[in-house]
C-alpha cells in the first residue's frame, strides 16, 4: 500500500483468481470467486479495465466474480462510479471490514453492495466485550433492513458461531471452519463440504 506495489500485485491476484475460478467451474459449476481491491488500485481509475481483462483472459463469467472493498476504498473521489461500472458488469460487490472504517450510511444508500462483511474485531468481542456483541447485532439488524447480506468474518469459536446464528446471521467465514490452503486442497475442501461429507456444526 505504502509504495504502491499494492496496484501491480492486485492485478496479478484478480488475473489468476479469475484463472482459477475458471479452472473450477468444470467440477464446481457457480463457484464464485471473491477478490480482495485494495484503495491505491481504486485511486489509480483503471480498475475496470483491470477488471474486464482478468475476465476476457481467463473466459470467466462476471456473475462469477465478487470484489471486496473497504469502507476507505469509498471515499476515493470517482470510486462510486467505479463500483457502478463492475455492477453493470454483473460482478457482485461486498463492503469489507464494515464498522472498522467510516460507515457512511448515505453511501450504503447510494450504492447498493449485495454483502457487507462484519469486521472480525467484532467477532472476537462475542462473549467478551457487550459492546461488540451490541454492535454486532446492530449490524446484522441494519445489513437485514437494508437488504444486504451480511457476512461475519474471523468466527473461530463454537461461541461466536452459536451468538450470530442466534441473532440471524447465516453467511460465516473463519478458522472454526478452515485455514487458508492451496488450491488444489481447497478444490478438495468444497467438494467434501457440498456433499455433506464435512461435519461443520
Amino acid at each position: 500500500e505504502e509504495n504502491g506495489l499494492i496496484v501491480a500485485i492486485g492485478e496479478w491476484v484478480m488475473q489468476q483468481a479469475c484463472f482459477q475460478a475458471q479452472t473450477w467451474q468444470a467440477t464446481l459449476p457457480g463457484l464464485r470467486m471473491s477478490v480482495n481491491l485494495s484503495p491505491r488500485q481504486f485511486a489509480r481509475g483503471d480498475i475496470v479495465r483491470v477488471v474486464q481483462r482478468a475476465l476476457s483472459r481467463a473466459q470467466l463469467s462476471p456473475q462469477l466474480l465478487e470484489v471486496e472493498i473497504t469502507e476507505s476504498a469509498l471515499l476515493n473521489l470517482g470510486s462510486l462510479d467505479v463500483l457502478r461500472a463492475l455492477r453493470a458488469m454483473d460482478i457482485d460487490i461486498a463492503i469489507d471490514d464494515f464498522g472498522t472504517g467510516y460507515s457512511s450510511l448515505s453511501y450504503l444508500r447510494r450504492f447498493r453492495a449485495e454483502r457487507l462483511k462484519l469486521d472480525m474485531s467484532f467477532v472476537r468481542g462475542i462473549g467478551v466485550h457487550r459492546e461488540d456483541e451490541v454492535i454486532t447485532r446492530a449490524i446484522l439488524s441494519l445489513g437485514r433492513a437494508l437488504g444486504f447480506s451480511v457476512v461475519a468474518e474471523g468466527v473461530e469459536t463454537d461461541m461466536q458461531l452459536a451468538f450470530l446464528r442466534r441473532h440471524g446471521c447465516s453467511v460465516v467465514q473463519g478458522y472454526r471452519f478452515a485455514r487458508p490452503m492451496p488450491a488444489a486442497q481447497a478444490h478438495a475442501f468444497i467438494q467434501r463440504f457440498n456433499q455433506g461429507v464435512l461435519a461443520l456444526e
